[in-house]
């Protein structure tokens, strides 16, 4: 057994805790996994490639935790449902539950195929739902339970050319907030929503591509393992939301102060990279079936922040240069 990095007390705590984790098969889910099962905690890993999965509780197990691999498709209830069987089944109970599993489409709004649209709204906002609406009866009868939701900056930010992702995650954000307010009775079950900035994650080479252009990530991109520990972080001290890296704070409120000029300078952004971008063919990536490549945590590499330093002076960087805009041209954006 590989020896668990610092935090005893952590690894105490959550001993035996039953974590099910969505979308576990590579980037921010496999990192997620990899630290509960440093805390050894008994995971149950959910995705569509089973086959990955198993390769994933095997590591796992090295890592401190057990786990047990179930194929699932969150756009499909009933497959959520069995999830929560198996995972009762696996220990008689489920103590966290991480919504994660999620898809990108990236292309012009008419240029991407409606059912597409569809798919990545039912697999962001409708598999977030399935997730919840299977577990929080068990967490009821517990009366205690976590309920995790991997949500995004763009649930505060919208993305001019996936606007379906964005649909889905400013969606998320309503969903999971309404559900906050409506559990206040129960005050030993939290909804806990994270909201990491851009990630580095096989997830932008899985993506529905119809920008005609290869997609790669833009700066500052950062570590998945962020998202992984602030889940565990979630997991032993539940709080209602958290940020992670500090240009989704900068992108949050400088949405809030000026809407109109921080989407025309993203879109402006995105339609310079398009004219410039190395061709690629049209292609709906993982959105309707799974992918046999990008099985790792970490992506490209490309624009990874390195520092937290660098992190924060980027995105100061882009708040101040927005305000600088937008106090220059106020009128125009009246």
């Amino acid at each position: 057994m590989r020896s668990s990095e610092k935090n005893a007390p952590s690894r105490k705590s959550l001993a035996g805790k039953v974590v099910v984790i969505t979308g576990a098969s590579s980037g921010a889910g496999r990192a997620t996994a990899i630290e509960f099962a440093k805390q050894g905690a008994h995971l149950v890993l959910a995705a569509r490639r089973i086959e990955v999965l198993h390769e994933l509780a095997a590591e796992c197990e090295t890592w401190g935790g057990t786990a047990v691999a179930v194929q699932s498709d969150v756009t499909d209830y009933a497959s959520v449902v069995n999830l929560v069987k198996q995972a009762l089944q696996f220990h008689q109970r489920i103590d966290v539950w991480v919504n994660n599993a999620g898809v990108l489409a990236a292309g012009g709004f008419t240029d991407t195929p409606i059912e597409v649209h569809e798919q990545v709204i039912r697999t962001n906002l409708m598999g977030y739902i399935h997730g919840a609406h299977a577990v929080i009866p068990v967490f009821k009868i517990q009366r205690a339970g976590i309920l995790i939701n991997n949500i995004s900056i763009a649930g505060f930010y919208p993305t001019p050319y996936a606007v379906g992702y964005s649909a889905s995650k400013f969606g998320l954000k309503g969903f999971a907030e309404a559900l906050q307010g409506e559990l206040h009775g129960w005050p030993a079950i939290h909804v806990c929503n994270l909201y990491p900035a851009f990630l580095d994650t096989p997830g932008i080479g899985h993506a529905a591509n119809y920008t005609g252009v290869l997609l790669k990530p833009a700066p500052p991109v950062y570590d998945p393992r962020k998202v992984a520990r602030a889940a565990v972080r979630m997991a032993l001290h539940p709080k209602k939301s958290t940020m992670i890296g500090a240009a989704s704070y900068a992108l949050k409120i400088g949405y809030l102060i000026m809407p109109a000029l921080m989407r025309q300078m993203t879109a402006k952004v995105m339609e310079t990279y398009f004219l410039h971008a190395e061709p690629s063919p049209m292609s709906s990536g993982n959105v309707f079936q799974p992918l046999p490549f990008g099985t790792s945590i970490d992506g490209t590499g490309e624009g990874k922040t390195g520092k937290k330093t660098m992190a924060t002076a980027v995105a100061a960087g882009i708040l101040i240069t927005t305000i600088a805009l937008f106090t220059s041209r106020k009128k125009k954006f009246r």
